[in-house]
């Protein structure tokens, strides 16, 4: 009896030292800090310029001339002395009217395969249950792993052997296939979310599998659809990597998108010293980008979200 009742008063005694000594340290209470809300503001807000100060800079220096560019690196250019020809050059000099024109196409039709065909392997694994479909799933995700510089060589030798080096066809099947695993990671989240009660009412109403897909339940993943477009886009249209490896080679630019036409500029300038004609450049290509985030960004998280914790 004894021995049980300093069994049990031992713990709670021990609990209360315990407790007694985190909260009364010598006396002390322990620290706690709390910023302000106007200190926590400060720092977001000098982080925030510390972001877009460089993106502004890039863009009002590109009306600037050259030497005015060196003379007074961060003023602003005088109101009647705005040079818009550096975009005229860029444009024209630098062919960048081509180089974008590719991108549209190449970035375009990658996306729209992206969502198409990810959308219908998303929603067939999440509908259907079979044994092979867990370990198809882990498969696709396993892309999201591989980096780019490890398949390279091997990618490069089967485009070369199946003709599609230097092409813009050779660019849209190798953008497919490097987005797939995220569309359908995103995807197969939101189909999984939604409820079998909407299949088997289409079924009854007289649809078909793909119907019921097309018609039922793709449009209510639009949100899942919108946020894989709008990761794509900003990826296919700004990478590099792949462009370069696969499409250098094309001298007559037929081919050749706006990343690869900015590196050459950014060498060009480095000799010639027209830095205007490069922020243009610069500004060309970060202008859609830009403007498909800012117009779409509220669909990013809402689409993440709901698709992959729910997932």
């Amino acid at each position: 009896m004894l021995k049980a009742s300093h069994a049990s008063v031992l713990p709670i005694a021990f609990g209360f030292v315990q407790h007694g000594v985190r909260q009364t340290l010598f006396g002390m209470k322990p620290f706690r800090f709390h910023p302000s809300r106007r200190l926590v503001g400060a720092v977001l807000l000098g982080y925030a310029a510390w972001l877009v100060f460089p993106m502004v800079w890039v863009a009002y220096s590109s009306l600037k001339a050259d030497g005015a560019i060196f003379r007074d690196t961060f003023a602003l250019p005088a109101i009647g002395d705005l040079h818009t020809e550096n975009y005229a050059h860029a444009w024209r000099e630098a062919h960048f009217g081509g180089y974008f024109l590719n991108s549209v196409l190449v970035t375009g039709a990658s996306v729209a395969l992206i969502v198409l065909l990810g959308s219908m392997t998303a929603y067939a694994l999440a509908r259907f249950h079979h044994p092979a479909g867990r370990a198809a799933f882990l498969l696709f995700l396993a892309g999201l792993m591989i980096p780019a510089q490890l398949a390279i060589v091997p990618l490069f030798f089967e485009m070369r052997v199946l003709g599609l080096l230097n092409s813009r066809l050779g660019l849209i099947l190798v953008y497919t296939a490097n987005g797939l695993p995220f569309a359908i990671f995103i995807l197969a989240g939101f189909f999984r979310s939604l409820p079998r009660a909407l299949y088997e009412a289409a079924v009854i109403d007289g649809c078909g599998e793909f119907t019921a897909f097309w018609r039922v339940l793709l449009p209510l993943a639009k949100p899942g659809l919108v946020t894989v477009a709008i990761f794509q886009f900003i990826g296919v249209w700004k990478e590099y990597f792949y462009a370069f490896m696969l499409v250098s080679g094309d001298v007559g630019g037929t081919a050749r998108t706006l990343p690869l036409g900015l590196a050459n500029l950014s060498i060009a300038a480095e000799y010639r010293t027209e830095y205007g004609m490069l922020f243009a450049g610069i500004v060309l290509v970060t202008l859609p980008i830009l403007a498909v985030y800012v117009a779409l960004q509220r669909h990013i998280v809402k689409g993440i979200a709901a698709g992959a914790l729910k997932g």
